[in-house]
């Protein structure tokens, strides 16, 4: 899945790579110092970016620069509300600290504190969960 549908990978799912890849001494801070090691370039890209740079060859960008892309894509797809593009906003940070937001996502933290999911898909006329789907198809484009 990481190689073909990236964009389709859950938190959970997320986390247990990462964390089965730590268990094996390949953590993102290795993987990373491997690169430079080898390659001279210090890319701070994400597991999935390793894995598919890796197993297919795609170029390794750094996912912070793929959210920044992709969220200069969604917000300048369409003519958004003030509290819509600010929520997206929100939502494009969160997704350079967690790599994937998602419904659950969207019911913790900050964004339970200001009503969680629900009250964001009413900000989008109940296209919330589409408008994810469209954020992560535009973080990985180039992928399955």
């Amino acid at each position: 899945m990481v190689t073909q549908r990236p964009r389709d990978l859950t938190r959970a799912q997320i986390k247990a790579l990462r964390a089965a890849l730590d268990g094996a001494g390949y953590s993102e801070t290795m993987l990373r110092s491997a690169w430079r090691d080898a390659t001279n370039e210090d890319i701070a890209a994400s597991i999935v970016g390793y894995i598919g740079q890796a197993a297919l060859g795609d170029a390794l960008v750094p996912y912070g620069e793929r959210v920044d892309r992709a969220m200069k894509t969604i917000l300048s797809s369409q003519p958004w509300t003030t509290p819509q593009r600010q929520w997206l906003e929100r939502i494009g940070q969160q997704m350079k600290q967690e790599t994937v937001v998602d419904k659950a996502a969207l019911d913790q933290g900050q964004f339970k504190a200001q009503g969680g999911f629900k009250r964001i898909d009413k900000v989008f006329e109940g296209q919330l969960e589409t408008l994810l789907a469209e954020i992560n198809s535009a973080i990985w484009p180039d992928v399955g």
